[in-house]
């Protein structure tokens, strides 16, 4: 079915199915973070009665290890599926992280849990990028930030629903159960997406080498380094929220799935404000959120220990971090040309490439002495150098632009000159 033929109703429970997806995704992606305690002393016993802060830090490569099977994944699946139809190939990738995510809840051991969490991280960047895609068309031309917002807003909505509730599950019946939950969660989006997401066909014109191309552009790096650079700082964060509230706050862990709720207030609010003003005013904005979420860091790491001060600004973490994301896949997708599929998907490596990167780090920083604390300094030294880069990027790219202008005219004045000769 043509998608210029469907019906507003029509179009919004395509819309509804992707962004379904997302809320699985987020819950999926974020749902250890909450429960991280809770899975170290599962698999890590006699470490967590020794030192609860290394079971943690140990527990958190599960992040990681999501974290890198998106960055593996959204490369190798959007480059070689391009052509496919993109229904089928939702469908597919849907029923990929249903498997791979009942798989992480039943394995009993550390390494086949974290060798599941890498599986279930395989289809992310794809799924996110061909969903994109799907979305800016049915949303049409002018609405690309807000047809990406839209498909993001179900993961950042999971941060408000989904994943405090599937927490609160997970403390009362176990994280395995909390898992179970999301896997049922993907299996509801294979079916609402069988039923709502027209038939879209591939790029034709799509090839292996065309897609990859994009990687011979300097730009598509820096894009890719802004994100995965400068969102690691978020990442770095997030990843320990849970012992951050229980043991530098000092609060039961009753607040971790209230908290949790905070952030994904802000994100989801975020991503709203963030996808309209990458319509906008795209490289103003970004620059703007990074600043935001510098000073959410800096707040985080300043007020942990106060109630009122960690609601703020863990709020504050949400909603910058949230914004973010559709500015940079807009960039990315700005840089990319031709090979729009590849960079759709590649975006969500970058920030999952953050992801294992922040919680790797954060994880060192708590080990080594710093204590729960010196995650968000670390985050904060990540955020920085992401604004280095974006500023060095932007400004590479006036400069070719002012360039290509200067040409444009000299050949001009040469027009000139000869037809007045």
């Amino acid at each position: 079915m043509p998608t210029t033929s469907l019906s507003p109703a029509r179009v919004r429970l395509a819309l509804l199915a992707l962004a379904l997806g997302g809320f699985a995704i987020g819950s999926t992606e974020f749902v250890a973070m909450g429960l991280l305690p809770n899975i170290a002393a599962d698999l890590f016993p006699g470490l967590y009665g020794e030192s609860p802060a290394h079971a943690n830090a140990s527990a958190g490569l599960l992040v990681s290890a999501y974290a890198l099977g998106v960055v593996v994944g959204a490369p190798t699946i959007a480059a070689l599926s391009a052509r496919f139809p993109r229904k089928k190939l939702l469908l597919s990738l849907l029923v990929a992280f249903t498997v791979a995510t009942v798989a992480s809840a039943l394995l009993p051991s550390f390494g086949g849990v974290l060798v599941a969490r890498f599986i279930a991280g395989l289809p992310h960047g794809a799924y996110f990028g061909i969903a994109a895609l799907v979305a800016a068309s049915l949303m049409g031309p002018g609405n690309r930030g807000k047809g990406i917002a839209f498909v993001l807003g179900g993961l950042t909505i999971a941060n408000v629903l989904g994943v405090p509730t599937i927490t609160l599950l997970g403390q009362l019946a176990g994280w395995r159960v909390a898992y179970l939950a999301v896997a049922g969660l993907f299996a509801l989006t294979f079916v609402a997406v069988l039923l709502a997401v027209p038939l879209q066909p591939g790029d034709p014109n799509a090839t292996l080498r065309r897609e990859l191309s994009i990687f011979r552009r300097g730009q598509v790096w820096f894009a890719l380094a802004i994100g995965s650079i400068g969102f690691g700082g978020f990442f770095a964060v997030y990843t320990y929220v849970a012992p951050i509230i229980v043991t530098v706050a000092g609060l039961g862990a009753g607040i971790v799935p209230l908290a949790l709720i905070l952030v994904g207030v802000g994100m989801t609010i975020g991503n709203a404000v963030g996808g309209h003003l990458a319509d906008v005013s795209l490289v103003r904005s970004m620059f703007g959120f990074f600043g935001l979420l510098a000073v959410s860091l800096a707040g985080v790491a300043l007020t942990a220990t106060t109630v009122p001060g960690l609601a703020i600004f863990l709020f504050l973490l949400g909603f910058s971090a949230a914004g973010l994301s559709p500015m940079i896949q807009t960039r990315l997708m700005d840089v990319a040309g031709e090979g729009q599929s590849l960079a759709a998907a590649i975006n969500h490596a970058s920030l999952n490439l953050g992801n294992s990167a922040g919680a790797f780090i954060g994880g060192l920083a708590v080990t080594s002495g710093l204590g729960y604390l010196g995650a968000p300094w670390i985050g904060l030294v990540l955020c920085a150098l992401g604004v280095i880069i974006a500023t060095v990027s932007i400004g590479l790219d006036r400069r070719a632009s002012e360039r290509a202008a200067g040409q444009i005219r000299l050949q001009q004045d040469a027009v000139l000159d000869r037809a007045l000769s």
